[in-house]
């Protein structure tokens, strides 16, 4: 099914919040963490980080869903654009100063710290996936200089600015997650839902996801550490 809605913003501007709030309008959605459930849908990614990546195998990867937020889809949103011109764009907006925190101490601190290095180690898979989210986002987008804050500044405002000069204001909404169902519902000719506008992932939840991963990360060390003894006492045992 074609596209109907593309998310043109970066992740930690309420993207899973938003991915929520579309489908509870009907719009399955797109997002880093269908990423991680779908392990078939890597090659897709490293394609597209490549540069390889044609319409078609857009079109497959997208087949069972009407929208996208978040990265790394977010990065290609003039490629949807070009292929789906009648869908609407939203581009959530939050101050420079807030996001940068924000995305400094979860999606940038989840990827480089040590912990995603033991995953990578024993996980094929992941270190896979690790590599394909650099390329695309942080020596992508960012250039290799997401920690220098000017630099991580002019390329977050710019994103933002080309958002708005190259996508109809018609087909564009501009959306502060605070304002919740009404702009939303307004732009996409939707009834507003009765339930409260989901409200998930905020920092706090986002680094107790990241200390589960640290305690994952501490079991397979341990686990591979003494696996690691028990064949050396085995060894020794043998040769003696």
């Amino acid at each position: 099914m074609p596209l109907e809605v593309i998310g043109a913003s970066y992740g930690r501007t309420a993207s899973l919040s938003l991915k929520h709030a579309l489908e509870i309008l009907g719009l399955p959605c797109y997002h880093m963490e269908t990423v991680f459930q779908n392990k078939s849908h890597l090659q897709y990614w490293e394609k597209a980080a490549n540069g390889t990546i044609q319409d078609s195998e857009w079109e497959e990867l997208y087949q069972p869903y009407k929208a996208t937020t978040d990265f790394p889809a977010c990065c290609f949103y003039l490629d949807y654009h070009r292929m789906y011109p009648d869908a609407k764009v939203i581009l959530a907006i939050r101050d420079f100063e807030s996001w940068y925190k924000s995305a400094s101490n979860t999606i940038y601190g989840a990827s480089f710290g040590w912990a995603p290095k033991v995953l990578a180690w024993f996980f094929p898979w992941f270190r896979r996936l690790h590599a394909t989210n650099t390329k695309i986002i942080w020596n992508g987008e960012f250039q290799g200089r997401f920690l220098d804050k000017e630099a991580a500044r002019k390329v977050y405002e710019h994103h933002i600015s080309e958002v708005k000069r190259l996508i109809p204001k018609d087909q564009l909404l501009l959306f502060d997650v605070k304002k919740g169902w009404e702009p939303l519902c307004k732009f996409l000719g939707k009834p507003i839902p009765k339930q409260p506008f989901p409200n998930v992932n905020d920092t706090k939840q986002f680094q107790r996801r990241i200390l589960v991963v640290k305690v994952i990360a501490v079991s397979l060390l341990v686990l591979s550490t003494t696996s690691i003894l028990f064949a050396l006492k085995l060894l020794v045992k043998y040769l003696l």
